[in-house]
């Protein structure tokens, strides 16, 4: 398979492409952030994107969805170390096929890859664990009421950047910057920064 790995440690990285090409796959980029993950499934359209969660600019979750736009042919797998059903389950909602713990991914990735690639959906026993608990507690958190874009800005301010910054970052105006944000803190009736951050971790949209 020709494989997309996204992950912004250098070291997770090589650790991977060395598991996939023993394996006899092909890994014909790497991203060290959401929106180069995106841009690389666009020129390369490859088989399999595997993606980490939380990575900075644009998040995995976010990549996963964009990728699904760009790139219809490719399968994303998610990679996250904790198996928060929350995350599972966006993580399928955003049309993930794959969820594996890096903790297990030495043993499961390739596993999950072989299914996914088959047309079948893979979690690693953990993470099914969760799904199974998810569905017979009839939790989980209730709708995100942002759009991508403003999910993008409630990123790029919760890990710091200033609207500014932030308006660079996603090609906009500042002015354009400052009204998400503004509508951002409308929707969630936020009113501080502190706010923001607090939703965004919740939601997994950026990790402390």
């Amino acid at each position: 398979m020709r494989i997309l790995l996204a992950d912004d440690h250098q070291i997770v990285r090589e650790g991977l492409r060395a598991i996939l090409e023993k394996a006899g796959h092909t890994v014909v980029g790497e991203a060290a952030d959401g929106h180069e993950a995106c841009k690389l499934a666009r020129a390369l359209n490859p088989d399999i994107a595997v993606i980490d969660i939380s990575m900075p600019l644009l998040n995995g979750m976010d990549a996963a969805r964009e990728i699904r736009c760009l790139a219809p042919h490719t399968r994303s797998i998610m990679l996250t170390m904790y198996p928060d059903k929350a995350y599972v389950l966006q993580a399928l909602k955003v049309g993930a096929k794959g969820f594996v713990l890096k903790s297990q991914a030495a043993d499961d990735l390739l596993r999950a890859i072989r299914e996914v690639s088959r047309g079948r959906v893979y979690l690693s026993p953990e993470v099914a664990a969760s799904v199974v608990g998810a569905y017979l507690d009839d939790g989980g958190p209730s709708a995100d009421p942002l759009t991508l874009r403003e999910r993008q800005m409630l990123q790029l301010v919760a890990e710091g950047n200033s609207t500014k910054a932030a308006a660079k970052v996603l090609n906009i105006s500042p002015r354009t910057a400052e009204s998400h944000r503004h509508r951002i803190m409308k929707k969630l009736d936020l009113h501080d920064v502190v706010s923001l951050v607090r939703y965004a971790v919740q939601r997994g949209v950026v990790r402390i």
